[in-house]
């Protein structure tokens, strides 16, 4: 191989483009990217472009956008640039067989787990969210399974106790980015050997939904404020006063005994809101209400008075 070597990228969010960088800055030939339609956001709906759409533009690269990888003139696009490496990371969709198959060498995936644990498209909120104390990257060799491939590469990262999904995601975006390079490295020395995973040991991680970010006060304070970080950013954890929503951002677990229902408002300092849960309280810290910014619950609690014996649901 040549020391520029050729790849096609695939990807579409944040998370994609420190990856798009280091191949940049490593000097490598990236013929054409390929990520998903710009697509509306936020409540005017305005249409924005995916970070990998707007940094590949900045780096002068070819952009496709393709409403389907599925066709024919898709694929003879792909294949016209006869890359000798495709790479994909979180682009979003399943990549069909014949464009796996276009690549000289390989097409190699960046995964945010380390596989087979937490296959499936949110392997950092689940970390979180079940407590997970170390987490990481793999790399592999894609097929046409969901995250199935052959291990290449892969490395640990231990989940801090405030870590929420999106501190996290920063984290195993750089060292996704420089363990692809590793990778290909390895293919320059002919140092590599795929590993197959133990499929018997595979976990899924679920795409989570708007009303997944919903708190259960008869869970525990600990796995509550476990789902508060791995919630965050996306899709927010919440609770209801009456009919307001309330958004909650950070809370810290109480080993406490209490005879109140789960969900109920009990006597803390006086700028604390403390909610009992299933198995201890859990003491709320920022939030933010139906209308408003986040605060602090201290500022939040002076023009928004939640008493004892205050129902949240």
């Amino acid at each position: 191989m040549n020391k520029a070597t050729k790849i096609i990228f695939m990807g579409t969010p944040e998370f994609a483009v420190p990856t798009l960088n280091a191949l940049h800055n490593n000097g490598q030939d990236v013929a054409l990217v390929v990520t998903r339609p710009d697509r509306p956001k936020g409540r005017g709906r305005k249409v924005f472009p995916p970070p990998v759409k707007e940094a590949a533009i900045n780096f002068g690269y070819e952009v496709i956008q393709p409403p389907s990888i599925r066709t024919a003139e898709f694929s003879d696009h792909m294949a016209k640039h006869q890359p000798d490496f495709i790479v994909v990371v979180a682009f979003g969709h399943i990549i069909p067989k014949n464009i796996l198959a276009i690549p000289k060498v390989a097409t190699l995936n960046i995964h945010a787990s380390l596989l087979p644990k937490y296959r499936g498209p949110a392997p950092i909120q689940w970390a979180i969210i079940n407590g997970e104390k170390e987490t990481g990257i793999t790399i592999i060799l894609m097929d046409e399974g969901l995250d199935t491939g052959d291990i290449l590469l892969s490395s640990k990262i231990v989940t801090m106790p405030d870590d929420t999904s999106g501190t996290l995601h920063d984290r195993l975006a750089e060292l996704g980015a420089d363990l692809l390079i590793q990778s290909l490295n390895s293919f320059k020395t002919e140092k590599i050997h795929p590993i197959p995973q133990d499929h018997s040991q595979a976990t899924y991680a679920p795409l989570l939904k708007k009303n997944d970010g919903r708190l259960n006060w008869t869970m525990t304070a600990w796995a509550l404020e476990a789902l508060i970080r791995g919630v965050t950013p996306w899709p927010g954890a919440f609770t209801f006063h009456e009919n307001k929503r309330l958004k909650i951002f950070k809370a810290r677990p109480i080993f406490m005994d209490t005879p109140e229902t789960p969900g109920t408002v009990i006597r803390g300092f006086p700028d604390e809101l403390r909610v009992v849960a299933g198995e201890g309280v859990l003491s709320i810290m920022e939030i933010q209400g139906s209308s408003g910014k986040r605060l602090l619950i201290k500022d939040f609690l002076r023009g928004y008075p939640l008493t004892p014996g205050t129902i949240l649901h």
